[in-house]
């Protein structure tokens, strides 16, 4: 990407936030998923990631900076549209890491169309599977390893409030993380797990260039109050905040981040 994204391996300073704890991160290998596990290393945590196979090398990255920060890395391989590699994911978690204690739900796809009719059955099913089914999928298998002070963290978007018609199929499955996390944070909070959700605006991501047309690329995040797409560097604290016990009477809720657009 170019300019390359800013992951915070100049800035993030950490200050023990997140010691002793075991995170999991879908989507670990870039974007928004590199700079959470980058800071949640620097906090003192060790984390997993999961990636898809053509993201090898970018994973490699990302657990060098996570043992950069002291801290033990797992890199996963798959596709977390399977239920079982979900399953695997959070098995091997447990087992490498030796618990669970922090869920973040970031991996996602989104590709732009015209429309409605351009949005085929297999491409639905792809972002569907990808950004809800998954999300189901691990929760479920994390429950049982997870306990009080635990903390489940969801990606949703911008997109679950202005939905924009090229993406209609991508701002549909954000609006369902967002309705899911409030749900699922109601039946958790009798066990002290908390569940939020973080809602970003246009971030600058390797997301971006590969799934939108050229001349979206080249002025994205220009209609911000800021004027600029957000860095994923800037998204890490807001992840690192809900993980922490910075917000332990914080639940069902979601943090905006979206460069001064307001959301509902």
């Amino acid at each position: 990407m170019t300019p390359e994204p800013d992951y915070g391996e100049k800035t993030y300073q950490g200050s023990g936030k997140l010691t002793g704890k075991r995170a999991l991160i879908t989507g670990g290998d870039s974007g928004i998923g590199r700079a959470v596990a980058l800071a949640f290393a620097r906090e003192g945590a060790d984390v997993m990631i999961s990636h898809l196979e053509a993201e090898e090398q970018d994973a490699r990255e990302t657990c060098r900076l996570i043992v950069d920060a002291g801290r033990s890395a797992v890199a996963l391989a798959g596709d977390i549209r399977d239920q079982g590699h979900c399953q695997t994911l959070v098995e091997r978690c447990v087992a490498e890491l030796g618990g669970l204690d922090i869920l973040v739900n970031n991996a996602a796809y989104q590709m732009s169309v015209d429309g409605l009719a351009d949005i085929s059955t297999e491409q639905l099913d792809r972002v569907f599977k990808t950004n809800v089914y998954a999300m189901f999928w691990l929760c479920k298998a994390a429950l049982p390893h997870l306990s009080r002070g635990s903390s489940i963290i969801n990606t949703t978007s911008i997109q679950a409030y202005e939905p924009s018609p090229g993406l209609l199929d991508y701002a549909t499955s954000k609006a369902a993380i967002l309705n899911f996390t409030k749900g699922l944070a109601q039946e958790l909070a009798p066990r002290g797990i908390r569940v939020n959700a973080v809602a970003p605006g246009p971030i600058w991501t390797p997301l971006i260039p590969a799934t939108l047309p050229a001349e979206k690329v080249a002025d994205f995040g220009a209609d911000t109050p800021l004027g600029r797409a957000g860095q994923p560097a800037e998204l890490a604290p807001v992840y690192v905040f809900l993980a922490s016990d910075d917000s332990t009477y914080i639940t069902g809720e979601r943090i905006a981040a979206t460069g001064g657009r307001p959301l509902p």
